[in-house]
């Protein structure tokens, strides 16, 4: 039997499948996108260490995602009233991102549903089940960030 033909392999690659395709990460949260609440997270966590708000690039460079996506994302909280723009003090062509109270209010809420999430899949699953499944995601990241990277083609177009 080849490595290709490993029936643990093929059980894991489909059970990995599986969960991507449940979108569990991208569903939305109080009506917004998931990709919104990311972003809500990202100005909301870093308000506490820097009160004056967040650039359009410090975002961009956190959440890995392109600038220009970002200022589409920020054109739409503003619209929403989530955010608000202001320009920074020191740099007058930068422009600093700040949550209004109601983005710190939705910020909040999908905070709590998603923890409600997980509170719900440890009750599912039991403690004891939770824990061993945290350990082996720890490990799952371990592996891929230090091991795979340097191994397999994943287009698929090593054959042979």
């Amino acid at each position: 039997m080849s490595e290709r033909d490993n029936p643990m392999a093929q059980k894991l690659l489909q059970s990995f499948r599986q969960f991507y395709k449940s979108n569990w990460h991208r569903r939305s949260h109080l009506g917004y996108k998931s990709s919104d609440i990311r972003v809500l997270f990202c100005i909301k966590n870093r308000e506490k260490s820097d009160p004056l708000g967040m650039m359009v690039s410090e975002i961009s460079q956190l959440l890995c995602v392109s600038p220009p996506t970002i200022t589409q994302l920020i054109k739409g909280l503003e619209m929403n009233g989530l955010i608000k723009r202001s320009m920074d003090l020191l740099d007058k062509r930068a422009v600093r991102i700040k949550l209004t109270e109601d983005g710190e209010l939705v910020a909040k809420k999908a905070s709590g549903a998603i923890l409600d999430s997980f509170n719900g899949l440890v009750e599912f699953l039991g403690e004891e089940q939770s824990n061993q499944l945290a350990e082996l995601f720890s490990k799952v990241f371990v592996y891929f960030n230090e091991h795979a990277a340097n191994q397999a083609n994943w287009k698929g177009d090593n054959e042979g």
